[in-house]
């Protein structure tokens, strides 16, 4: 059976997703075939491998976080910021979901697991608006950027929030067993936001950077994105089954994840330069002299010697209008310095 709009049967049924224990029915859906579960230390731990990769993109995201904060001048480096910090939250919650340190059956996970797909609808409209940033409709790092930023964030967020909530427990007209809204949150909203921040990017080198190169992270990117959507969505249960429930689907969809979020840091990396007259980094700044004055002259020009000072055996200085001490100190007549010893010789 193919994916119907509104409904995660068929998607749950493939892919072992934080929704699937809450929608469909009572007992929510099983996936047919899911990663083999490890037990460590007495504790059940579900999608080990999967759980492994959740580190990995947490440490990730720290070294991105510590890399863009050390650009204290480049363009978006604020607005930037907030997204891999969603992104670190989204892995540390989804390892806590995917392990089972939250249990299914307690009365906690559906308010994680609505608060989960929050983040992931927040992430994505950070990642939109982040998109934007470079046309400069407001100038980056400023209190209106950053609050506009923040304001659509929440506003995601808490929208998303109640959705979930609401299907998870059927009130306020939704329902677990139609979760139409959803379905359309956790599934057309994402590709829309990656679709228009591409084509944004797009428009971006195009039209104000000499430099083709980013363009190469942006197919990369876009590539493990996609990837990430097929290998979840159309071969989990085949890869499941292929290696004998070691791994699934979500594996692999974790890992191209975390290298599409890589992409995004490299190309905003690549497209942004520090102003380094105001940049205070660690790394030591090697200045290039163009004075010619200060480098000895322009390569084969050549500049004469002082020969005509009286250091170099020249006239005398003038020190009294123009006229050297030389020649004012002269024996001229009786006024001649110092005077003679005859007009003392009186006394």
């Amino acid at each position: 059976m193919g994916i119907q709009f509104g409904s995660f049967d068929s998607i749950c049924e493939t892919a072992a997703l934080v929704v699937c224990p809450l929608v469909g029915s009572d007992q929510g859906i099983e996936p047919n075939c899911y990663s083999r579960n490890v037990v460590i230390a007495g504790t059940l731990i579900f999608q080990p491998a999967t759980s492994v990769i959740h580190i990995v993109a947490i440490i990730m995201a720290a070294i991105m976080i510590f890399h863009v904060r050390s650009k204290y001048t480049a363009i978006g480096r604020k607005e930037i910021l907030m997204l891999f910090y969603l992104y670190a939250i989204i892995e540390l919650l989804a390892l806590f979901l995917d392990s089972g340190v939250i249990p299914i059956g307690n009365v906690s996970y559906p308010y994680f697991a609505a608060v989960y797909n929050g983040l992931i609808a927040a992430a994505y409209v950070c990642l939109l608006i982040n998109g934007f940033v470079g046309f400069q409709f407001a100038e980056d790092g400023t209190p209106i950027s950053l609050w506009l930023l923040r304001l659509a964030i929440l506003a995601v967020f808490g929208v998303t929030f109640f959705v979930a909530i609401a299907t998870f427990k059927n009130f306020a007209h939704f329902s677990f067993t139609k979760p139409t809204g959803l379905w359309v949150i956790y599934f057309i909203w994402p590709v829309v936001c990656v679709v228009i921040y591409i084509i944004s990017q797009l428009i971006l080198i195009i039209r104000t950077l000499e430099d083709r190169w980013p363009i190469g992270d942006i197919f990369f990117g876009t590539a493990a994105y996609t990837i990430a959507q097929v290998l979840l969505f159309a071969f989990s249960g085949t890869i499941c089954n292929a290696v004998k429930h070691y791994i699934d689907g979500l594996f692999f969809f974790t890992l191209c994840m975390l290298f599409s979020v890589m992409m995004v840091y490299k190309y905003w990396d690549s497209i942004t330069r520090e102003d380094l007259e105001f940049s205070v980094g660690s790394k030591a700044t090697v200045w290039e002299i163009k004075d010619p004055l200060l480098v000895g002259g322009s390569p084969g020009v050549e500049y004469e010697d002082d020969v005509v000072s009286s250091y170099h055996g020249g006239a005398p200085a003038s020190l009294v209008g123009g006229v050297s001490g030389q020649q004012l100190y002269s024996n001229v007549g009786s006024r001649g310095y110092p005077p003679p010893m005859e007009r003392y010789s009186a006394y």
